[in-house]
C-alpha cells in the first residue's frame, strides 16, 4: 500500500466532504431526538464507502481506455467550470 497516496486521497476527500450537502444531511439526521447516532454514523459511513467503491471502479475502468492525464485535465476543467458558475450565480 502506498501510504503517501493514501494520505493525499484522505486529505483531499476529507476537505471536499466538509460542509457539503452529504454532511449537512447527516447532521440533520443525527439531530433528531428519536434517531440513534450510531445508526446515523454507520449508515453514512457505509454510503460513503459504497460511493467511493463506485468511483474507484469507474476510475480504474476509464483509465483502461483514456489516458489518466486527460482525466486529470477533464476533472480540473470541471472544477473550474463549476466554480465559475457558482461565482457567476452569486
Amino acid at each position: 500500500m502506498d501510504f503517501k497516496t493514501m494520505l493525499v486521497v484522505f486529505g483531499s476527500v476529507l476537505l471536499a466532504e466538509l460542509g457539503d450537502k452529504t454532511q449537512l444531511a447527516t447532521v440533520l439526521f443525527a439531530s433528531r431526538e428519536q434517531t440513534g447516532i450510531v445508526s446515523v454514523f454507520v449508515g453514512a459511513s457505509l454510503a460513503l464507502i459504497f460511493s467511493t467503491a463506485i468511483a474507484v471502479t469507474a476510475g480504474a475502468a476509464l483509465a483502461r481506455y483514456v489516458d489518466p492525464r486527460y482525466l486529470t485535465w477533464a476533472a480540473g476543467a470541471g472544477f473550474i467550470v463549476i466554480g465559475t458558475w457558482i461565482l457567476w450565480r452569486a
